[in-house]
């Protein structure tokens, strides 16, 4: 393969003509395993010094509020393990591979059964955490990894893996900008889970009447579920022994697909046979759809026709109740539902229970008002996770360029 002017082919791919490439050993003077022994023999409630594992990191990321403690005499009687700001820490069970810095707030914190890698002048160590957490230096984790359980790796392999390194100013030229998009990624998810809370917050007050919508002051009324149903229909399953009445014609929802809901389409899929020989119907899309066993209390809205199994009930509303205003009420009320539940193997409900559970009925324009504020606020959320999507995309085709070297920052 002809390679492009200013670069040269290695055993690590194509990299440019000033890059080098070098083993762990090589590139950090020192690497060792943190505390081997059960750290438990050290913790203690009056400890002030955190003891990280391998579930306290994530890739460039150390949350050490859920770490036990030791005593500060215990740390000194553990120097080997010792970390200081600017260290690496390497996950060896679990999660190999998963990569994070010490940062200044851990300095002289100690840690256990996690490959450490020192921190050294010669290379940065927030480039050298961003190549660890790249595909290149997790795809060499994986081809020494074992264990079947638990999956983990031998510090003796890893510190013969190879990496691509760029001069010193390069290498803090990448890690600032990954880092950059690494903070916009970090801000996202704050922004959006205060969004969340705020939607939270927000179904509270206007489910219950607590807050009303402008315009709105007429007095609510107590009901119950089934005052405002019509009627609800149940589902069945075709026989799996006739292929005939399985295929891709009809979606046939089951409670599966409450947790990977898709609102055109489901997990399997009938023939109009198949529901002509069984106990399902055709649900029109737009209807409610619930479960009165198993995943109690949520409630879903095709937008296309589906038929349901057994487990599943359509929920056919009155003209005076709102499906939208009905959707973010069992959002917000179905863990009470959830709990009227019994069942020693599969928790269920009854329909008399399920018909029998309390309902305040605003009247149809303020549930379809309150069902817009709602909806408003999901569209926001969407937009925000969407750009936390493209986000993340970017950050790893940023990765893929930067620690190859196909793009050059200095």
């Amino acid at each position: 393969m002809e390679v492009k002017p200013g670069y040269k082919q290695t055993e690590v791919g194509v990299i440019p003509i000033d890059w080098e490439v070098k083993s762990l050993r090589r590139i950090s003077p020192s690497q060792s395993v943190g505390l081997v022994i059960n750290p438990s023999t050290y913790f203690d409630k009056a400890g002030t010094v955190p003891l990280l594992v391998g579930s306290n990191v994530s890739q460039n990321a150390i949350d050490s509020s859920t770490a036990n403690r030791i005593t500060k005499a215990s740390n000194e009687r553990l120097p080997a393990s010792r970390l200081v700001a600017g260290d690496l820490v390497t996950v060896r069970v679990g999660e190999p591979g998963v990569t994070a810095v010490v940062p200044p707030a851990l300095d002289g914190c100690n840690c256990a059964s996690m490959m450490i890698v020192r921190q050294h002048p010669s290379f940065d160590s927030h480039w050298l955490c961003w190549m660890m957490n790249s595909q290149h230096g997790r795809t060499q984790v994986e081809h020494v990894q074992y264990g079947t359980a638990q999956k983990q790796f031998n510090i003796s392999h890893a510190v013969d893996f190879l990496y691509p390194v760029p001069p010193l100013p390069e290498q803090r030229a990448i890690a600032t900008a990954l880092s950059d998009v690494d903070g916009l990624l970090g801000g996202l998810d704050r922004l959006i889970a205060k969004k969340r809370d705020l939607k939270q917050a927000a179904m509270q007050q206007l489910l219950t009447g607590q807050t009303r919508l402008p315009g709105f002051h007429d007095k609510w009324e107590v009901k119950t579920l089934g005052d405002i149903l019509e009627k609800i229909v149940g589902g069945g399953t075709p026989s799996r022994a006739n292929a005939a009445f399985w295929g891709n014609e009809i979606p046939w929802v089951t409670v599966k697909d409450f947790a990977t809901f898709n609102p055109r389409q489901s997990q399997e899929s009938i023939t109009r046979l198949g529901l002509r020989n069984s106990a399902s119907h055709l649900i029109p899309a737009g209807t409610l759809i619930t479960s009165t066993r198993m995943a109690l209390g949520k409630a879903i809205v095709y937008e296309v026709a589906v038929a349901i199994n057994q487990d599943l009930k359509a929920l056919f509303l009155k003209p005076d109740a709102s499906v939208v205003f009905l959707t973010y009420w069992f959002e917000h009320f179905g863990s009470m539902i959830d709990e009227l539940g019994s069942g020693s193997t599969v928790k269920g409900i009854s329909l008399s229970e399920l018909r029998r559970f309390p309902f305040h009925a605003p009247r149809y324009p303020e549930q379809s008002a309150i069902a817009e504020a709602l909806t408003e606020m999901d569209e926001e959320l969407a937009a925000l996770e969407q750009r936390r999507k493209k986000t993340r995309a970017l950050k790893q085709a940023m990765m893929q360029e930067l620690l190859t070297g196909k793009t050059r920052l200095v």
